[in-house]
């Protein structure tokens, strides 16, 4: 077994038990919302789907599209390939991330607003944001040189970059149905104390939830070049 594949071996490991871990977590955080966490006054039950879109929100605008970006940019300047390894693995929990959230909203959305979707300025730029990262694995999987699938990628992940600002600052930009932010905002959150420590139990399970998705997936990409590398050898 050379390094590399060893090496691919146990972030695999590593990956899948801070996985495992995370939906623990998930599942603690949920059982911590449902039982241990008030009703809110207005939106009853369905609002303890917060405890879930939130987080997912955050960790993919705030860490997972920003590391994608920021390694692809390093990309540009070191050529180094694990840092193009890296960023494809963060985009593809970004991906996943995004995706929860816009699955997770319409339920939420639906019985609060009356509708399962509606042309919100957060909406309809998190669902860009969704189409740019199927964009970005498209792109890496049509181009066959890693330098050039390597470069064009990363353009694409400081497109995304780009548009995580507006989506924050859409709900002050233009009139929706989102309200505006309770927690990531200059004064101090507005939330019972509650209510902000289910949440905060959320946005750490979201962030192993990243760190074992994309250890897990560097590890597979790492080994599936180990393997392409031995056969041209």
């Amino acid at each position: 077994m050379t390094p590399d594949a060893a090496r691919a071996r146990s972030l695999m490991t590593r990956g899948v038990v801070l996985t495992v871990l995370a939906l623990i977590g998930q599942a603690a955080v949920m059982l911590l919302a449902i039982q241990f966490t008030p009703v809110e006054a207005r939106q009853g039950m369905a609002q303890k789907i917060f405890y879930v879109h939130v987080p997912a929100a955050v960790i993919a605008l705030w860490v997972a599209v920003p590391l994608t970006a920021f390694a692809g940019l390093l990309y540009l300047w070191l050529h180094d390939p694990r840092l193009d390894r890296f960023a494809a693995a963060s985009a593809e929990v970004s991906t996943v991330l995004c995706g929860i959230v816009l699955a997770t909203g319409p339920i939420w959305g639906k019985p609060i607003w009356g509708t399962w979707w509606t042309w919100d300025g957060r909406l309809t730029l998190t669902l860009f944001l969704f189409f740019l990262l199927l964009g970005y694995h498209t792109l890496r999987a049509a181009i066959r040189d890693p330098g050039d699938r390597a470069r064009f990628s990363a353009v694409l992940g400081v497109m995304g970059l780009v548009l995580v600002p507006f989506i924050h600052l859409s709900v002050y930009l233009w009139r929706g149905l989102h309200p505006q932010p309770v927690v990531l905002k200059p004064s101090a959150p507005s939330l019972p104390p509650e209510m902000l420590r289910t949440l905060l139990s959320g946005f750490a399970v979201a962030f192993l939830l990243y760190l074992g998705f994309v250890t897990l997936r560097y590890g597979i990409q790492l080994a599936r070049d180990a393997r392409e590398a031995a056969h041209a050898g």
